[in-house]
C-alpha cells in the first residue's frame, strides 16, 4: 500500500520533506499567533485583524508577478529565495512592536507566502510528469497536516507555559523552518526557466476561461473557513452540543486527511477524472450542509453524532475537491507559465479565507438550516459548473489561444496537460498551499 506520508525517493521525497519543514513551523505559529501580537505585542484584537486582512490582500495580489518571476527566472532559485524571505519575515515579527511595524512585517510575510507557493507549484510541475502530480500533491497535503499537527503541538506547549520567551520561541522555530525549507529546496534539480519574453499586459486575467474556472474554485474553497469558523459559530449559537466538539471535529479533519488523501487522489490523472471528482465533492457537500443543518434543536448528544456525521461528509467532499482543483489548475496552465497562472489560482484560497468568514456568518447564524441548504446548492452549483468552464479552458490550451478561449461542443474523452499534448483519458481513475 502506497504510504500517504512518505513519497518515492528522489525529488519528491525532497518536496515532502521541504513541506514537512515549515508545516511544523507554521502549526505552531498559527496557535500562538493571535495572542503573541495581542499579549505580548500589545496590539488590539481589531487592528490584528484589520492587518492581518490587508497583509492578505497584498498577498493576493502580488502572487501572479512572483509566480511569473519564477516562470522567467527558474522555480527553484525563485523558491528558494521566496522561502528565505518568508523566514526573515516571521523573524521581523520577534522585534515588531506597533502596529504599523505589524503591518509592514505581515505584508511582507503574505507576499512571500504566496510567491512561494506559486513557485513550488512551478517546480513541482518542471520536475513530476503531468499524470503523476495529483498524487505527489496528496502526499504534500497529508504531510502538510501531519506537520501542522506536529507544530499545532509544539504551539500548545508555548501556550501552556504563556511567556513572552515562548512565544519568542515559536516565531523563532518558524523562522528556521522556513531556512531548513531553502536548503532541502537546494537539492533539488533546476527544471530551466521557461524565459517567456511576451506578456499581454494583464497575462493570465485575459485568460477568461481559466478565471472563470479559479472564480468557481473560489466558491468551493469556502470548505476551509467553514471548520474553522462556520460549524463552531453554528455549534456554540444553534445547537446543544458541547463546546469541546469543536476540537473533536478538526481533529478528526486533519487525521483523515492525513490517511485517506493520497487514496483520493489515486484515480485522478487528467482533465476528466478531475471534473468528476469535483462533481462528486459538490454532492457530498451538499449532502454534509442538509445533515449539518438536522443538528439544530435536537439533545446534545443527538446534536453530536449529527455533527460527527456531517464533517465525515465535509472531509470527503474536502478530499476530492482538493484532488480535482490541484489536477486542473496545473492542467489547464500553459506549459510556460504556470507560476504565473498558479499565482493567480492560488488567489482563490485568500479570497476564501478573507470572505469566507462574512458570508458563512450570514447564512449559517443568521439564516439557519435555510443558510446551510443555499450554501450547499451554492457549492453543487459551482462544481457542476466546472466540468464546461475547464472544458473551455482545455480547448484553448489545444488551439494555442490563451486569450481568446475559442470553445469546443462536447467532453472530447482527452485531457489537456500542461505540456500542451492530448492524452488519452485513463479508463478509471495541494503545493498545497504552505
Amino acid at each position: 500500500m502506497t504510504n500517504p506520508l512518505v513519497p518515492p525517493a528522489g525529488p519528491r521525497r525532497v518536496l515532502a520533506l521541504a513541506q514537512l519543514a515549515n508545516s511544523v513551523g507554521d502549526g505552531a505559529y498559527y496557535v500562538t499567533s493571535a495572542l503573541y501580537f495581542t499579549h505580548v505585542v500589545g496590539l488590539a484584537p481589531a487592528r490584528v485583524g484589520l492587518g492581518l486582512n490587508l497583509a492578505w490582500a497584498v498577498g493576493s495580489l502580488v502572487g501572479v508577478p512572483l509566480g511569473r518571476l519564477a516562470d522567467r527566472r527558474g522555480p527553484r532559485g525563485t523558491a528558494v529565495l521566496l522561502a528565505l524571505a518568508t523566514g526573515l519575515a516571521v523573524a521581523s515579527f520577534l522585534v515588531v512592536r506597533g502596529f504599523v511595524p505589524f503591518v509592514a512585517a505581515a505584508c511582507a510575510y503574505a507576499a512571500a507566502q504566496s510567491g512561494l507557493a506559486a513557485a513550488r507549484q512551478a517546480l513541482l510541475a518542471g520536475l513530476v510528469p503531468a499524470g503523476e502530480r495529483t498524487g505527489l500533491l496528496a502526499h504534500l497535503q497529508s504531510t502538510l497536516n501531519a506537520g501542522l499537527a506536529v507544530g499545532a503541538g509544539l504551539g500548545g506547549l508555548a501556550l501552556h507555559a504563556g511567556t513572552r520567551a515562548a512565544y519568542l520561541g515559536v516565531f523563532a522555530l518558524d523562522a528556521v523552518s522556513f531556512l531548513l525549507c531553502a536548503a532541502l529546496l537546494l537539492r533539488l534539480p533546476s527544471p530551466p526557466a521557461a524565459g517567456v519574453t511576451r506578456r499581454h499586459g494583464t497575462g493570465v486575467l485575459r485568460d477568461r476561461p481559466y478565471v472563470l474556472v479559479t472564480l468557481l474554485n473560489t466558491v468551493l474553497l469556502l470548505r476551509m473557513p467553514l471548520l474553522s469558523l462556520g460549524v463552531p459559530l453554528w455549534i456554540t449559537e444553534r445547537t446543544s452540543a458541547p463546546a469541546w466538539l469543536v476540537s473533536a471535529l478538526f481533529v478528526l479533519n486533519t487525521a483523515v486527511v492525513m490517511v485517506f488523501q493520497v487514496r483520493m487522489a489515486r484515480g485522478v490523472t487528467g482533465l476528466a477524472s478531475a471534473t468528476r471528482a469535483i462533481r462528486r465533492s459538490g454532492l457530498v457537500m451538499l449532502a454534509s450542509c442538509a445533515v449539518f443543518a438536522l443538528s439544530s434543536g435536537t439533545p446534545p448528544w443527538v446534536a453530536a453524532g449529527i455533527l460527527v456525521a456531517g464533517a465525515v461528509l465535509q472531509v470527503v467532499a474536502e478530499m476530492q475537491q482538493s484532488a480535482g482543483s490541484w489536477q486542473l489548475g496545473l492542467d489547464l496552465a500553459p506549459a510556460d507559465r504556470v507560476g504565473e497562472y498558479q499565482g493567480f489560482f492560488g488567489t482563490g484560497v485568500t479570497v476564501a479565507r478573507t470572505m469566507g468568514p462574512l458570508v458563512l456568518t450570514a447564512l449559517l447564524v443568521g439564516w439557519g438550516t435555510p443558510g446551510w441548504l443555499l450554501l450547499g446548492v451554492l457549492m453543487l452549483g459551482a462544481s457542476y459548473g466546472t466540468g464546461p468552464a475547464a472544458r473551455w479552458a482545455a480547448a484553448r490550451t489545444a488551439d494555442g489561444n490563451t486569450g481568446r478561449g475559442c470553445a469546443r461542443g462536447g467532453d472530447s474523452g482527452t485531457a489537456v496537460v500542461a505540456e500542451n499534448r492530448p492524452v488519452r483519458r485513463p479508463s478509471k481513475a495541494r503545493l498545497p498551499a504552505t
